[in-house]
């Protein structure tokens, strides 16, 4: 199937009686509007890493994530400060929504100090808090991970899929049919995909590709196969693929076996971040990262254990063409 976009973007907003709070929102512009493609090493990622990032209880510091995840970004965009590299992918134009993790509650989410430092850098952009949205699948999703829930016109937003509903439109690719998140179609301009670095009894482990099983209204029905091809298919969709400008995998705290719930045992802080704009390299690092902590514990590989996340490979064939999957082509710089 090739990828489809049914209806105008306006037919749909006023087909599902939403068009007067979507053109209410500041800045707001419609989901086929084109931006000006930015120039930026896709090859390169970033793996930025301190342990300075905890206190001697191991909490987490805010402004040492700050401080590593501006690092992070000036390696990345390869300039001094980092006010500057996050204005070379934002502007004040632009409605980012920041697409967490919080399926698994506290214990093993996309960390809030992590969402607060992207935040601070996006308004380094000049990008307005009220055009900021942290989303995610469900409002008890991120209340269970504890963030509040922020409607506010004025405030950076949070809150879930269930706040504003789906496309009432079908976006489709490869094996994939589905309605996508109104917030992703119609309130934001651009995307940071800020997934958790943690394993998954199904699909082998989620990360960046993954993360976008919560943009859509049914991902039970594709993990199948170890969600291959199901996960690569899904980031081949037009709203995704056009509006995704970073990836901020969150591995502060990692898990390496036991996913996708929060299981203490098998989770570890590895006190890093891997930043880039290759979703199937990071993805590809982090598996990397994973088989060697399993491997340091003595269990099996992910491909033993049944579980291979071949959608990786499957992300960077000729169809899809999304990214690297080859760990002696990609480019790390590391902090």
């Amino acid at each position: 199937m090739n990828l489809v976009k049914r209806r105008e973007f306006l037919q749909k907003a006023i087909k599902a009686g939403t068009a007067f709070y979507f053109s209410a929102i500041p800045g707001c512009k419609s989901a086929t509007e084109k931006y000006p493609t930015r120039k930026q090493d896709n090859s390169l990622l970033v793996i930025a890493q301190s342990a300075l990032v905890r206190d001697k209880n191991d909490k987490l510091i805010g402004n040492q994530v700050n401080d590593l995840l501006n690092r992070a970004m000036e390696n990345l965009l390869q300039i001094d400060k980092s006010e500057v590299a996050w204005q070379q992918l934002f502007s004040k134009d632009d409605i980012v929504g920041i697409k967490i993790n919080c399926l698994a509650g506290r214990g093993i989410s996309t960390h809030y100090e992590l969402v607060d430092a992207i935040i601070e850098g996006l308004k380094s952009a000049g990008v307005l808090e009220r055009n900021i949205i942290v989303w995610d699948r469900a409002n008890r999703d991120l209340e269970k991970a504890g963030y509040s829930i922020q409607t506010d016109r004025n405030r950076a937003k949070c809150y879930g899929n269930d706040q504003f509903g789906y496309s009432s439109d079908i976006y489709e690719f490869g094996e994939i049919g589905s309605h996508l998140s109104n917030i992703l179609v119609h309130q934001c301009t651009a995307i940071i995909n800020v997934p958790i670095l943690k394993d998954h009894g199904i699909v082998g482990m989620t990360n960046a590709l993954k993360n976008f099983f919560g943009a859509i209204h049914n991902p039970n029905k594709y993990h199948d196969s170890c969600g291959d091809p199901y996960i690569a298919d899904v980031n081949m969709l037009s709203e995704i693929r056009s509006k995704v400008r970073l990836v901020v995998s969150d591995a502060l705290t990692a898990q390496y076996e036991g996913g996708p719930p929060f299981m203490p045992q098998w989770a570890w802080n590895h006190n890093s971040l891997i930043v880039g704009f290759d979703p199937v390299a990071i993805d590809k690092i982090g598996w990397d990262i994973i088989e060697q902590k399993r491997k340091e514990k003595g269990l099996p590989t992910l491909a033993a254990s049944g579980r291979e996340p071949t959608y990786i490979a499957t992300a960077a064939d000729a169809k899809h063409r999304l990214g690297q999957n080859d760990l002696n082509k990609i480019k790390i710089r590391q902090v």
